[in-house]
């Protein structure tokens, strides 16, 4: 027990010999060296990135809100039918023009054989109404022939009733009585009979007319039903449905067996010629010109680098195009930096190397660098030709 008292007594002694004299100042700890260093990094990185920050503010734009669009082309039938063949499957290549399916064509045919056969029954009442029509021009021409002889026994009449009555009159009765009144009766029935053939001839000649009438009727006719027979076999051509572009078979909905209507989609062809839609805001606008060089990253392609151009700005910003836009009538505007739709073309080359991988609505990065030397347009719009061709 003494022996530990002497030691605690001793302690804060021999602690104030080996730490100095009381009340005497601590000795500095020099800085460590590394952590100099690694302060000075960390300061010079931050400079960096500082100013790499204000550089690209002040020489790019950019934007995420992009993405690669294209030509869908919705496939739909023109007539309605059943499905009998469906030639392509999902994402199979087709060419312009090459059938990818086929409906029953039985209707539309039965429809082509009526038409044929009324034409035909047409045509042959048309050669009915032809014979009929010179069979009265006929009738006509003899009932002309009537009159010009009817007209002849009256004149031959007049002749005669005026030379018996220079021969019968009061100082001079050379023939008798009976016969200036059968001269004169004569003529009288030649007059009706000149007239009578004359009502013949006309009544004729309106039989002419009719005949005319009624063979342009059914000119007329065969006609309508040819115009009715084309629009059959266009109906029959409509039961091949063929690929209206060069593309890659997506959104397949149809099957064989199914009964399809006018209008209704069957399928998609979407072309290979993709280009980007990037949204930039309005405020980002003001260094953008067409021509611009873009470089662009695509989600699905993280390790390729694309380069396109700017090609044009929308009409207007994507809120106008919106099914509901903004209304910011007075009292309740809010400023909201909106969005303009730019459409960014790609290298016909990358577009050919990358076809199946480019697809619409992949995600994309646009940077765009500004300042740049831009090409006027023709020369620009030459350079394109050159690259497509």
């Amino acid at each position: 027990m003494a022996e530990n008292h002497s030691t605690a007594g001793q302690a804060p002694s021999d602690q104030r010999a080996a730490g100095g004299a009381p009340g005497a100042p601590a000795a500095k700890t020099p800085p460590n060296k590394r952590v100099l260093v690694v302060v000075g990094l960390i300061a010079l990185v931050a400079i960096g990135l500082g100013g790499r920050m204000w550089y690209r503010t002040h020489h790019y734009v950019e934007t995420e809100n992009a993405y690669v669009t294209g030509r869908v082309h919705q496939v739909s039938s023109r007539v309605a039918g059943v499905v009998t063949r469906v030639l392509v499957d999902d994402n199979q290549m087709v060419k312009a023009g090459e059938v990818i399916a086929e409906l029953d064509p039985a209707d539309h045919a039965v429809r082509i054989e009526q038409i044929e056969a009324q034409i035909a029954s047409v045509r042959q009442q048309l050669k009915q109404s032809d014979a009929q029509l010179l069979q009265v021009k006929a009738q006509a021409a003899a009932a002309g022939a009537q009159v010009k002889q009817s007209e002849a026994q009256l004149l031959r009449a007049r002749q005669d009733a005026e030379r018996f009555g220079q021969l019968y009159n009061d100082t001079m009765k050379a023939v008798s009585k009976a016969e200036v009144d059968a001269s004169s009766a004569a003529r009288a029935g030649a007059l009706a009979d000149v007239a009578a053939r004359r009502d013949n001839a006309a009544a004729a000649q309106a039989q002419i007319g009719a005949a005319q009438a009624g063979s342009e009727v059914l000119k007329a006719q065969v006609k309508v039903l040819q115009a009715q027979l084309k629009e059959a076999q266009q109906q029959l051509a409509y039961n091949r449905i063929v690929a209206p572009v060069a593309g890659r078979i997506g959104r397949r909905s149809v099957e064989v067996g199914a009964r399809v209507q006018p209008g209704q989609a069957m399928l998609a062809v979407v072309e290979d010629n993709v280009w980007v839609v990037a949204n930039f805001k309005e405020t980002q606008l003001a260094g953008l010109q067409p021509g611009q060089a873009v470089s662009l990253e695509v989600d699905a392609l993280p390790d390729h680098h694309l380069v396109g151009r700017v090609d044009s700005f929308a009409p207007a910003s994507g809120n106008q195009f919106a099914l509901l836009p903004a209304d910011n009538a007075t009292g309740n505007f809010t400023k909201i930096v909106q969005r303009v739709p730019v459409k960014i073309t790609l290298d016909p080359q990358d577009v050919k190397k990358y076809a199946g991988r480019l697809v619409p609505g992949m995600s994309v990065v646009a940077e765009i660098e500004l300042g740049q030397d831009v090409k006027p347009a023709a020369s620009r719009s030459a350079t394109q030709t050159a690259a497509v061709r």
